[in-house]
This record gives structure tokens, sequence and C-alpha cells, in this order.
């Protein structure tokens, strides 16, 4: 497998540039090394990334990838004429044809965040992060009639990362709830979700994988043992089989694989901006 450091130069947080092009090198067979380099926002600190990524050219023997998304034009030209890394501009490739095709120019605004005070999505992230964070693993019951979506599922799941992602990603105000024998014993639902059963999405795991999550949280337990990670599980699924709850497995999804599935069934506003 082809070895290669990619570096990620933004004159913002660098997020752009990582997520867009880190679908770019999946489409290819490489063991990249990540660097991101953020606030690249002037000549001196222009000149000294060049300088550390020239210094990694020359120790490995070969020219890094450099995605950049530079709106200053002058920070940009630096990088491009100093730089020995394969500088991909990110921004240009769809900035300039687009100026183009709208016939006006666009605004140059350095990083995504600059004007975060004044916007209510960003209020509206961070009250959702508060809630998912205050309603995690069951922690409370209270105001789950504002949730926007209840997560469900066997301990380890997957349901904190996923309530998390949502609330941060798309500002979903989103709780989770573990099930437990308890509730298998009882063959329904805790009973302070039955009121918002339509709220509710289950998530579930494959038992051989759940177990190998648990081992390395309480090896050598019941709670680990495959057999009882197969029961809670079979349990599980049947229980949301008969409550009528849509449910997918987080086995060999993506979180943003199982957040888009989410936000498809039950927000489905949430995919359009």
């Amino acid at each position: 497998m082809i070895a290669r450091t990619v570096y990620f130069v933004s004159d913002g947080t660098g997020i752009t540039a990582e997520t867009f092009g880190n679908s770019i090198l999946a489409q290819f067979t490489i063991k990249a090394r990540h660097v991101r380099r953020p606030f690249v926002d002037s000549a001196e600190k222009a000149h000294a990334v060049i300088a550390e990524i020239n210094e990694t050219a020359a120790r490995e023997e070969q020219r890094p990838i450099v995605f950049a998304t530079l709106v200053d034009r002058d920070v940009l030209k630096i990088v491009r004429e100093h730089c020995l890394g394969r500088v991909m501009d990110m921004f240009g490739t769809f900035i300039e044809p687009l100026e183009e095709e709208f016939g006006i120019k666009s605004n140059h605004r350095v990083g995504r965040f600059s004007d975060v005070a004044q916007s209510q999505e960003y209020h509206d992230r961070i009250e959702a992060i508060n809630f998912s964070l205050a309603h995690d693993d069951g922690q409370s019951s209270k105001n789950l009639d504002v949730a926007d979506v209840i997560l469900v599922g066997v301990s380890r799941s997957g349901k904190t990362p996923t309530s998390l992602y949502l609330a941060m990603q798309h500002g979903i105000k989103a709780a989770n709830y573990p099930l437990i024998p308890e509730d298998f014993e009882r063959r329904k639902l805790p009973p302070s979700l039955t009121p918002h059963r339509r709220k509710c999405f289950g998530l579930t795991i494959d038992p051989e994988r759940l177990s190998q999550i648990r081992n390395e949280r309480r090896p050598g337990s019941k709670y680990a043992d495959v057999l009882n990670c197969r029961y809670e599980v079979n349990e599980a699924e049947a229980m949301m089989k008969r409550d009528g709850i849509s449910w997918l497995s987080s086995t060999h999804k993506s979180i943003e694989e199982i957040a888009t599935t989410i936000l498809r069934d039950i927000r489905p506003d949430r995919l359009m901006y």
C-alpha cells in the first residue's frame, strides 16, 4: 500500500478541507498520514507551513499532498509558488466557475464561523448538544417531548456517538436510552418512553461484535459474554418490532450513515438547507 503524507491547510478550522479531502482519498488504495494545519491566514503563517511541508518532502523523498481551502489569494499564491507538495486548491476549483455562472464575485469570507455570534443555527446547535449530553444513556427523562429523536438499543450499540453527531452536525435534539434486562423481562419499553414511541429510533448490532466491544470495557464479565449479548440483541430487536420502532444495525455502518438514515426517516427537512 502506498504511504503518503497529506496536509489539510486552511485559513479556517480545516474541517472542510479534511472532510472533502478524505472523501477523495477514499477512492485510492493508500495509507495516508494526516496533518491538519488550521488558521493559516497570513503570509508569515503560510511560510511556516510551507517550511514544514518542504521538510517532509525532503525527508520522505516524495511530495506531500496538500488540500488547501485558502480564501486569501495572496496567501494561496505563496503556498502555490513555494510549496514542494502537490497543492489542490479546493476553493478555486469551485468558486471561480460559480462566480462565472452567477455573474457575481464571492465575498471571500475567511472561515465559516466568522459571524457565529449572529448565527441562530449555531445557537440551536449548542442547545442541541447540551440537550443530548443531559439525556445521554437515560440520565434524564425530562423534556423528552421536545426531543427530535430518542435512540434506543442495548448498551454499546452506538447510541451516544450517534446522538452527539446529530446534535453537533445537524442541531438535532437527540436523547438516547439503553434497553436493559429488566425491560426484556417486562417485554415493554421503559415507561418514560411509551408516550414518545413515535420519536424512537432503534440501533442494533451484531452480538459477536457487541461482545468484542463490551470485553474492552469489562473483560470476562457476564455483560460481555457472547451468549448474553445474543440474548439482549434478540430481545431488543423483538421489542422494537412489537412496538413498531424503525431500527438499523450499526455493525458495518459509519456514524454519518446512521445519522443520515435517521434524518431521512424522522426529519427529512434537515437534509435540505
